[in-house]
């Protein structure tokens, strides 16, 4: 299945687990049906959302077709979510570190106040990513 750019070795895994399944053989190739594609896609979706392979082999049918647990997609939508917060979070934190106008880090206010807070256990590591959204001005600087 060229087309797919899936490599081979994927397509045989995905088929002894029965997400896919081959029409035949030409020589040593598997053949597929073009219906395939969308299964690869759909796939590749889960996987991207970071469904196991498992909980996707539960969303394909005997015969290939969709059985879409709502509750299992709400939840991962919902993991998601606070995945999403926690990298903006991460990544905002990354973009004050390279901009900050303190001479080092351990002179940068923000840092200073985060560092402060977790040492006391006032806050845990998800607070302390997330409380960068909302930095200590550098007034002293």
């Amino acid at each position: 299945m060229r087309r797919s750019g899936v490599p081979a070795s994927t397509l045989r895994y995905y088929e002894e687990r029965g997400l896919i399944a081959s029409t035949g053989r030409r020589g040593l190739r598997r053949q597929f049906d073009a219906s395939v594609l969308e299964q690869l896609a759909l796939i590749g979706i889960g996987r991207l959302a970071g469904f196991s392979l498992d909980d996707i082999v539960r969303v394909f049918g005997p015969q290939g077709e969709l059985r879409v647990d709502r509750a299992l997609l709400t939840g991962k939508a919902d993991e998601l979510d606070r995945t999403i917060t926690q990298l903006t979070a991460v990544r905002d934190g990354l973009r004050h570190a390279a901009a900050c106008p303190a001479p080092s880090h351990a002179e940068c206010p923000t840092f200073r106040h985060l560092l402060r807070a977790a040492m006391n256990g006032d806050i845990t590591v998800d607070e302390a990513l997330t409380a960068t959204n909302s930095a200590v001005p550098h007034t002293d600087l």
